[in-house]
């Protein structure tokens, strides 16, 4: 599947207003994937739309004590877009929604990386990843470019009518993330894997990052993989639950790599993502590989290489469909995203890297605008 060319959204104002802004540039983005997950849900749980946002309402209050200007901008967007509330609180809880059920297998989501100086060329800070979903996904990402009053403004590559994804913001702060899997998910309590990704986002400063994953009692598994643009990291491997669940760890040798499974020998609970996905061990080892033996200071020439391996194919770190699966028991790179936070630049690749290539958006008059 070739996805769309993504359309580049950007908003202003009140949290309410923004998201008006949103919803209604993205309106027919936003219905195509409501019915992505109409399809996504019924197939892995066995739910229809309105168990979904039945069940997304134990969250409302959750989001509401965590960050009460999320609600603000959900309702926004639902206005804008002209549907209903509860079916963009439903998008924003996806991850938790499929974590009710028992869910059939575990979707690959992602290989992402960081590289500090002076392994980088000119001694910049470069983090990024492959997303790899669902393939029918690929047609409702926007890219979402955000004045805010409230934080920095940031960017984020996302899908239509969440809060957040990959991005980075105007404090110099750049975020990738990676679903996890483990046997403490039920879809119960705690704060949305989405709202997390974008407190980071809205972040300040490196501790305050930091505070938005592990601060709080979480709903869903997840790695969120933070760097500064001052050339620090830090990796944070979460459970659902409090701080004791939250595993942080620092790059060594200035590069750090992550897939879909849990690094940490601290765990006391099962890891199931080698089990459901022993891919994510492939390509933690490939991309892990490449950085720690590429011969000479890292460019963002060398992560695109990186990032369009096909070694084990089709579950490479370039994830192409496997055209023999149902649509839903597909996974491919919907999107490839390098960002070099000292130049305030997105390289991004619409769908696989290897047949795509990569643009780059400059980003520091949104940042500066502040």
């Amino acid at each position: 599947m070739s996805p769309h060319s993504f359309p580049h959204i950007r908003v202003k104002g009140s949290p309410y207003d923004r998201g008006q802004q949103y919803g209604q540039q993205a309106a027919a983005y936003i219905r195509k994937n409501i019915k992505v997950y109409q399809g996504l849900f019924a197939h892995y749980i066995g739910w229809d739309w309105a168990q979904a946002t039945e069940h997304a309402q134990i969250y409302e209050a959750i989001i509401g004590d965590y960050r009460p200007h999320f609600l603000d901008e959900m309702r926004g967007i639902a206005e804008g877009a002209g549907i209903a509330y509860e079916d963009i609180l439903a998008l924003n809880v996806r991850t938790e929604i499929r974590n009710a059920g028992i869910a059939r297998s575990a979707p690959k989501e992602c290989t992402s990386f960081v590289v500090l100086p002076p392994r980088t060329k000119g001694a910049h800070t470069l983090i990024g990843q492959n997303w790899d979903w669902v393939p029918p996904v690929a047609e409702t990402i926007v890219v979402l470019e955000v004045e805010s009053d409230l934080s920095p403004n940031f960017v984020t590559v996302v899908e239509a009518g969440l809060l957040a994804k990959t991005g980075m913001n105007a404090a110099g702060i750049g975020m990738t993330t990676n679903a996890l899997n483990c046997d403490l998910e039920k879809g119960e309590g705690g704060i949305p894997y989405h709202a997390i990704l974008r407190a980071i986002l809205e972040a300040g400063n490196f501790s305050e990052a930091m505070g938005a994953i592990i601060s709080h009692p979480r709903a869903s598994a997840a790695n969120y993989l933070v760097a500064h643009r001052d050339g620090e990291s830090f990796n944070a491997e979460t459970a659902p639950g409090n701080f004791s669940r939250a595993y942080i760890d620092f790059p060594e040798g200035n590069i750090y790599a992550h897939t879909n499974h849990y690094l940490s020998r601290e765990i006391d609970f099962k890891d199931l993502g080698p089990w459901r996905g022993p891919d994510s061990l492939v390509r933690h080892q490939r991309m892990e590989k490449f950085l720690r033996t590429h011969p000479n200071a890292i460019t963002v020439p060398d992560l695109q290489v990186a990032l369009a391996d096909h070694f084990n194919l089709p579950d490479a770190i370039c994830c192409h469909p496997d055209l023999n699966k149902s649509t839903f028991e597909q996974f491919m790179s919907i999107a490839s995203v390098i960002m070099d936070l000292n130049t305030n630049t997105i390289w991004l690749a619409e769908g696989n890297p290897c047949e795509t290539a990569y643009r780059e958006i400059a980003y520091g008059e949104l940042f500066l605008s502040e």
